[in-house]
């Protein structure tokens, strides 16, 4: 259960880099003339994540991942893995619940604001010419 527990760890650690990363990649692509800043499906997808990180928060709802991995990691009797101890520090902290839904909305607002200020675009049409 060990090795599924720590591939669940690695999955939500590659959510919060899309979701914290995507942003920084957005601005830093922007700035220097990216085009891919501008995808409509990318920039939607992104949105939704941090929308969805939200609303479980504000419903007081434990991240489904987190819980996957908790109860999968419940029947380990060993130590903590490699992956445990340092992806999960890179992800989880201890600290009190308002903090965390105090930075998510804070954090969905400038995700909100850079999809006004840098604004997607609809994929181009298909062409008819073969």
């Amino acid at each position: 259960m060990a090795l599924l527990a720590d591939a669940v760890l690695i999955v939500h650690f590659l959510f919060v880099l899309f979701v914290v990363g995507g942003l920084l990649a957005i601005w830093i692509g922007a700035a220097f003339g990216r085009a891919w800043v501008r995808n409509l499906r990318f920039r939607v997808a992104h949105l939704a994540a941090i929308l969805f990180v939200v609303a479980e928060s504000l419903v007081g709802i434990a991240c489904p991942l987190t819980v996957w991995e908790d109860a999968l990691r419940e029947a380990e009797t060993g130590g903590a893995s490699f992956m445990q101890r340092w992806v999960g520090r890179l992800i989880y902290y201890d600290l009190p619940e308002w903090v965390f839904t105090i930075a998510y909305l804070l954090f969905a607002l400038a995700v909100l604001a850079t999809f006004r200020l840098i604004r997607p675009r609809p994929p181009m049409p298909a062409s008819g010419n073969p």
